[in-house]
């Protein structure tokens, strides 16, 4: 508790090496609250200032932290090929309405090595005009990989967008056996 009474909010972090890069995994006592691609540098600094005025407080470097332990061996396992679904909690505060309903169903409802179109996604929330709207979403996605926003594709069979680059979405369709794995 503060000085006030108040619970304070703890946002610990850490960077984890995977085979598409290092991720920087943040999570809350609540759970993991953001995995944010291409981590070092300018980009992991970026990412930790806009968390600290999201929840209101300093994210702290914490790789052993109890809240992030088990999130960094399951992310290990997933890129080892030794894991296929996520069991974390997750803190979903950074994401409300309808972008977190359409990612709840993503999280729950497309499993490990499957896709699913946008205009899919968006007919299972209940609103099947509006694949650009899960699009969005996608791109609001705070939990990417953990929240498979990957295996979201679109109707005519291209591999739509992607927050981490298009390159990292192929290297996670093809871990998952969707696509072939990259020559090099």
């Amino acid at each position: 508790m503060d000085s006030h009474g108040r619970y304070e909010q703890r946002v610990v972090w850490t960077v984890v090496d995977t085979g598409i890069g290092p991720l920087l995994l943040a999570a809350t006592p609540d759970g993991l609250v953001n995995v944010v691609f291409h981590a070092s540098g300018t980009t992991g600094g970026r990412a930790l200032d806009k968390l600290a005025a999201r929840l209101g407080t300093e994210p702290v470097e914490a790789p052993g932290s109890p809240l992030l332990t088990e999130a960094i061996r399951q992310v290990e396992a997933y890129f080892a090929g030794q894991r296929r679904d996520f069991d974390l909690p997750l803190d979903w505060s950074l994401i409300s309405g309808f972008n977190r309903e359409v990612l709840r169903e993503l999280a729950s409802g497309v499993p490990y090595g499957s896709v699913v179109g946008y205009g899919d996604l968006a007919g299972r929330v209940g609103q099947p005009g509006a694949a650009q709207a899960v699009g969005a979403a996608m791109g609001a996605n705070p939990l990417p990989v953990v929240v498979p926003c990957h295996r979201v594709v679109g109707s005519d069979g291209g591999i739509g967008g992607f927050g981490g680059g298009v390159e990292t979405k192929r290297q996670l369709l093809a871990l998952e056996g969707v696509l072939p794995a990259p020559l090099f």
